[in-house]
């Protein structure tokens, strides 16, 4: 049978990237003693109170069609609390309500980017950036993130690859996989580059509400000169423990929300009305449970850091965000899906190799920081006796 061209652009885009993933699910559902440190989702339920406004409206008859747009009671709730933090008036017709932040991400694209032009994007990503930018038609441009800069964006790497085909560039702050946060001189640094070149600024920051201590979020949003080309996408999977809840939302100029409004309808024609009344909650009233999982988060960071720095070859880059960290394995010898592979079979420990998230980590792994305290620790005590026989081996 014949095939679409999207299906074409996106083939190989899916499952094998989580290999590593798929198959430490297989041992474990065999019996075998594995902890999963691949994939980031939240080590708290879903809050009480917002599951309870949900099945709440749902009673109440909130299961019917929604407005294009989202409801408007979420959206007046994402304007407020934007306008509050970029310090000048966001409306309600800015904000659009869609199913989590990969089908915002899916949207945008679609309305920023087509055939024949190009979208930036730091390398390495979140492991779907390339398939929401290939769909668009758009081609991917990797723009390496430095470890000697803290794998942040830097925009002399963006600038020597703008063309005349540059239509947009794709970020991420805080960042996955590396767990990064741009600072305000990157954003203003970034920021020129767009004026100057007339592009379109994307900024996935899920993230937010998971900053450690250590560093200060900035928003590329809250740039007033940036105020006509800037798009934000969000939910509240990551901040508020809902990932299966899916409700994301993206918040752009009014010009840009009123032209992508025929796709958002065409796609799904608005977000689920008692999810957007949970949703409208978790927006007004902010996360009960962030504050806990970011500490339990740098925590971790620190004491995997702490104890392969003294305990192994093996190194980390400590987040400053997020729910992961990177650990170079190029003393091993071994790329980075070597490394995850033979750590699964050998050391009962399931990590993602950094090849899913892009080029620039073929040498490392990410670790997922929610499994709860005791197995995180069984599984630093399994990497560093993994990194002591591998060391032995190699003797």
């Amino acid at each position: 049978m014949k095939q679409t061209d999207i299906t074409k652009r996106l083939a190989g885009l899916g499952g094998a990237k989580w290999e590593v993933h798929l198959k430490a699910r297989a041992l474990a559902a065999q019996g075998r003693d594995i902890i999963e440190l691949t994939i980031g989702e939240p080590d708290v339920p879903t809050p009480d109170a917002l599951v309870d406004v949900a099945a709440d409206a749902m009673r109440r008859g909130r299961t019917g069609y929604s407005d294009g747009r989202g409801e408007m009671g979420l959206r007046a709730a994402l304007a407020e609390r934007y306008s509050r933090t970029a310090g000048r008036r966001i409306t309600p017709d800015q904000a659009m309500c869609f199913p989590g932040t990969q089908t915002a991400l899916y949207a945008v694209l679609l309305g920023v980017a087509e055939a024949g032009q190009q979208v930036l994007v730091g390398d390495p990503m979140y492991a779907t950036y390339e398939g929401v930018i290939r769909s668009s038609g758009a081609e991917m441009v990797p723009v390496p993130l430095r470890p000697e800069n803290g794998f942040r964006i830097h925009a002399d790497d963006i600038a020597a690859r703008i063309t005349p085909q540059t239509a947009a560039i794709l970020l991420t702050t805080p960042h996955n996989p590396t767990g990064s946060v741009l600072t305000r001189a990157d954003i203003d640094a970034l920021g020129e580059l767009a004026i100057a070149h007339d592009l379109w600024i994307i900024s996935d920051e899920v993230y937010e509400d998971l900053i450690f201590d250590t560093s200060d979020f900035c928003s590329p949003l809250w740039r007033p000169q940036l105020a006509d080309r800037v798009i934000v996408v969000s939910s509240i999977s990551k901040s508020h423990a809902a990932p299966g809840f899916r409700s994301g939302w993206c918040i752009g100029p009014e010009a840009f929300t009123e032209a992508l409004l025929p796709l958002s309808e065409t796609m799904l024609f608005g977000n689920q009305p008692f999810i957007a009344d949970m949703t409208e909650k978790a927006v007004r009233e902010g996360s009960p449970v962030a504050d806990g999982m970011k500490h339990r988060f740098a925590a971790r960071a620190a004491r995997l850091h702490s104890r392969l720095s003294d305990e192994s070859q093996l190194k980390v880059h400590r987040p400053e965000a997020g729910m992961f960290a990177m650990i170079d394995v190029s003393a091993t010898g071994m790329s980075g899906t070597d490394y995850a592979l033979h750590l699964l079979e050998h050391g009962g420990v399931a990590v993602m190799p950094g090849a899913s998230f892009g080029e620039t980590l073929d040498a490392w792994v990410r670790v997922a920081l929610t499994t709860g305290d005791a197995a995180f620790d069984t599984a630093c005590d399994r990497i560093i006796h993994h990194a002591a026989q591998l060391q032995l081996e190699s003797a």
